[in-house]
C-alpha cells in the first residue's frame, strides 16, 4: 500500500492534477515495468490476431508459459541494452536505436532456442510466425509509446509557453548570440520563449535565424516590441562597448523591458551553464570602466611559490585577494582576521571550490601585537596584504578610539613586525577617503598611510613598504549598492544622503588585480593609486537600480534625501593638494607623490595617540589624530569644534 501511494505521489499533485509538466523523472525500473505491460498487451495482440487464422500454436507447453518465457528474455534484453535509460518525453534516435536491439534480439535468441529444441527432440515449442509478428508489433508499441509522450509533452509546453515562458528577444546577431538563441530554441526548461534578434549595425529584410526573424532597428523600437509583444531583452552580443550597452538598457527600461545578460562561452562551456546564468542585468554591468589588464607573469614570478598572509582576509576585499593569489600557486596561504563566522564560511568555501590551495586559517586581531608575533615566529612569511581595518564612516566616527587601535595601531604592530622578521614586501591597502579627510576613518587610514612611508624611509634597506589608495568597490560589505538593494527588495524608500554626492567607484575583483599589480611594481614607499574612471552620482546611481529592479522612481519606490552623515563629505578625492602624481609603465596605476613626515616625529605622536585611545576621551583622541594628520577637516560632525579649537592660538 505505501510503494502505491509513494507512486502515485510522483505522478499527482496535492490537488490532484497531473504533473505533466514536471522537471522529475520516472525511475528508470517504472519506464522496465511500463515496457513490460506493453510486452504482454503485444503478446495478446498476436494471440488475437493468430486464432482467426488456420496457424495453431504448439501444445507442447501452454500458450501462457510460451508467453512467460518471452517475457523473460525480453526483459532480460531490456537490462542488457538498457531501454529504460532514456527519459520517454525525451527519446531520442538512440533509444529507439536500443528498442529494435532488444526486439531483434528476443527474437533471435527465441527462434535459435525453438530449432535447436526441434534438432535434439523433433518437435517445436514456440510458432515461428508469432515470435516475428510479436517483435514487430513489441517494437512498433513501444516506439509509439515513446513518440506520442513525446509529442504530447511537447504539445503540453506549447500550450503553456505564452502563459509560463517571457517573451523575449536577443539583442545581438553575433556568433555567441546566434549560440544563445540556439540553446533557448533546444531546451524547453528554460523559461524564455525566443521571438527573434535585434541587429543594428546591418540592414535585414526577411532574413532568419533558426526560424526566427532578424529585426533592424532604426528609430522604431518601441513599435518592434509592442508589435511581437516583447517582455525582455537579452543582450548577447559581445562587441557592444558599456557606453553602447547602456544606451540600449535605456532603450529598454524606456519600454518597460527586463533585461537580461549572459556570460560568453568562455566562461560557461555547457547548455545547462548558459541556462542558468541568464540572470537580470545588474548595475556593476553598466560600469563605465575599460577591462583592466594586468601582467600576470610578473605577479606570478614575484609570488609564486611564497608564503603570504592576507590581514583581513575574510572580508570583502580580504577574500578577493585571497581567490585571485590561489592562482599563482602560492606555497602557503595565511588567512588571518578577527571575524570568527566570516572566517570559518570562508574556510569552507576554500576547501570547496579550491580544494588544491594551501591555506591555514589565522583567528586574531592585529592590534594585538603579541597574538600577531606568534602568527609570524609559527610561519616564514614573504609577503603580506594587509587588508584589515576599520571602513565605515559613520561608525568610525562614533568610536575613533577603535579606528586609532585597529586601523593605526593594527598597522605599526604590522610594520614592525614586517622589519623584524625579514618580509619581502608589505602591501597596504587604504584609500581615497585618506585624502583631505573629513572623518575618522579617513584620517585613521592617512595616518597608517604616513607611518608606513616614514617607516620605510627610516629602514629603506628592510622590507619594501608598498601603499595602494582607491574608492568605492561595487559590491563591498556595506557599500552602497547590497544597500540599495536590500531597500528596493523590501519595497523602499530608498535613502540617499544628498541629491549631489559623487563617488569613485570600481569592482572588487578590478580594485584586487589592481592591488596585485601595484604591489609587484613597487620598490617601496609608494602610495599607488588607481584610475577609477569618471565619477557617479549617487541619485542617478538610485534611479538606474530602481528602473532595472522594475520599478518606477518615485512612484513604486520613492528616493528619500536624507542628508549627510557625520564625517560625509560630497566627493572623493586620490591626491591631496600638497602632491601630484606621476605615471607608471601600467596606465590604470599611478604614483602620489607626498611629502614624508620624520620618523622620530611622527613616532612620537603615534605613541601619543594610542596610549590616549586606551585611557582618553572621543575629543582627545580626535584633537590628537588631527595635530598628526594636518589637513583632517571634520565635517558634519561633533568633531568640528577641534578644528576650531585647533586655529585659535
Amino acid at each position: 500500500m505505501k510503494k502505491i501511494k509513494k507512486l502515485l505521489s510522483r505522478l499527482y499533485r496535492g490537488d490532484n492534477h497531473l504533473k505533466m509538466l514536471d522537471n522529475r523523472y520516472l525511475p528508470r525500473w517504472i519506464v522496465l515495468v511500463i515496457d513490460s505491460v506493453l510486452v504482454i498487451v503485444t503478446m495478446f495482440i498476436v494471440y488475437t490476431i493468430l486464432s482467426g487464422t488456420p496457424l495453431k500454436f504448439y501444445g507442447k507447453v501452454s500458450v501462457f508459459t510460451q508467453g512467460a518465457a518471452v517475457l523473460l528474455v525480453n526483459i532480460i534484453n531490456f537490462n542488457i541494452f538498457k531501454t529504460y535509460a532514456g527519459i520517454i518525453r525525451h527519446s531520442t534516435i538512440t533509444d529507439i536505436f536500443k528498442l529494435a536491439i532488444a526486439s531483434v534480439s528476443t527474437a533471435a535468441i527465441v527462434i535459435i532456442f525453438n530449432y535447436s529444441y526441434l534438432y535434439f527432440t523433433g518437435e517445436k515449442i514456440f510458432l515461428t510466425v508469432a515470435i516475428l509478428l510479436f517483435m514487430l508489433l513489441s517494437f512498433s508499441i513501444m516506439m509509439l509509446f515513446r513518440i506520442m509522450i513525446k509529442e504530447i509533452y511537447q504539445v503540453l509546453i506549447n500550450q503553456t509557453a505564452g502563459r509560463l515562458k517571457k517573451r523575449i528577444m536577443i539583442y545581438g546577431s553575433d556568433s555567441h548570440s546566434l549560440n544563445i538563441g540556439k540553446t533557448l530554441l533546444s531546451d524547453d526548461t528554460i523559461n524564455f520563449k525566443l521571438i527573434g534578434f535585434l541587429n543594428e549595425k546591418f540592414k535585414t529584410k526577411g532574413v532568419k535565424l533558426y526560424g526566427k526573424p532578424l529585426i533592424t532597428i532604426k528609430n522604431d523600437f518601441s513599435s518592434i516590441i509592442e508589435d511581437y509583444n516583447v517582455n525582455g531583452i537579452i543582450i548577447a552580443d559581445k562587441s557592444y562597448s558599456i557606453k553602447e550597452k547602456n544606451k540600449i538598457v535605456e532603450l529598454c527600461l524606456e519600454n518597460n523591458l527586463e533585461i537580461f545578460s549572459v556570460p560568453s562561452l568562455e566562461q560557461v562551456n555547457t547548455q545547462e551553464g548558459v541556462k542558468l546564468q541568464i540572470k537580470p542585468i545588474q548595475i556593476e554591468d553598466l560600469l563605465e570602466r575599460d577591462p583592466i589588464q594586468i601582467n600576470d607573469e610578473l605577479i606570478k614570478y614575484d609570488l609564486e611559490n611564497k608564503t603570504i598572509l592576507v590581514t583581513g582576509g575574510a572580508g570583502s576585499i580580504g577574500s578577493e585577494i585571497v581567490s585571485q593569489l590561489s592562482c599563482f600557486k602560492p606555497k602557503l596561504l595565511i588567512i588571518l582576521d578577527q571575524a570568527e563566522s566570516a572566517l570559518h564560511e570562508l574556510e569552507l568555501e576554500l576547501k570547496q571550490k579550491i580544494p588544491n590551495l594551501n591555506f591555514v586559517i589565522e583567528l586574531a586581531d592585529i592590534s594585538n601585537v603579541f597574538r600577531l608575533e606568534n602568527v609570524f615566529i609559527k610561519h616564514k612569511i614573504d609577503f603580506i596584504y594587509h587588508a584589515a581595518a576599520y571602513k565605515h564612516v559613520p561608525m568610525i566616527e562614533k568610536n575613533p578610539r577603535e579606528a586609532v587601535l585597529v586601523n593605526i595601531l593594527g598597522t605599526i604592530n604590522l610594520a614592525n613586525l614586517s622589519l623584524k622578521f625579514g618580509i619581502d614586501k608589505f602591501v597596504m591597502i587604504s584609500t581615497d577617503k585618506a585624502v583631505n579627510p573629513t572623518n575618522v576613518m579617513g584620517a585613521s587610514k592617512r595616518a597608517a598611510e604616513m607611518y608606513v612611508q616614514s617607516f620605510f624611509n627610516e629602514h629603506s634597506d628592510g622590507t619594501k613598504f608598498i601603499t595602494t589608495r582607491f574608492g568605492n568597490v561595487l559590491g563591498s560589505n556595506g557599500s552602497v549598492i547590497p544597500h540599495f538593494r536590500n531597500q528596493i527588495s523590501k519595497g523602499g524608500p530608498v535613502t540617499v544622503t544628498h541629491k549631489d554626492i559623487i563617488r569613485y567607484f570600481m569592482t572588487i575583483p578590478e580594485a584586487c588585480q589592481l592591488v596585485l599589480q601595484a604591489g609587484t611594481m613597487g620598490h617601496g614607499g609608494e602610495i599607488f593609486i588607481f584610475d577609477m574612471g569618471e565619477q557617479v552620482r549617487i541619485l542617478d546611481l538610485a534611479k538606474k537600480m530602481i528602473r532595472l529592479s522594475g520599478f518606477e522612481p518615485y512612484k513604486d519606490i520613492d528616493i528619500q534625501i536624507t542628508g549627510l552623515r557625520p564625517g560625509e563629505k560630497l566627493y572623493e578625492e586620490l591626491l591631496n593638494d600638497t602632491s601630484k602624481s606621476l605615471p607608471t609603465h601600467h596606465k590604470k596605476i599611478m604614483i602620489s607623490k607626498v611629502p614624508v613626515v620624520e620618523f622620530d616625529v611622527l613616532k612620537y605622536k603615534m605613541d601619543n595617540i594610542i596610549i590616549s585611545a586606551n585611557k582618553d576621551s572621543d575629543k582627545e583622541v580626535v584633537m590628537l589624530l588631527k595635530k598628526i594628520v594636518p589637513e583632517f577637516k571634520s565635517e558634519n560632525s561633533i568633531f568640528e569644534e577641534l578644528d576650531i579649537l585647533i586655529k585659535q592660538p
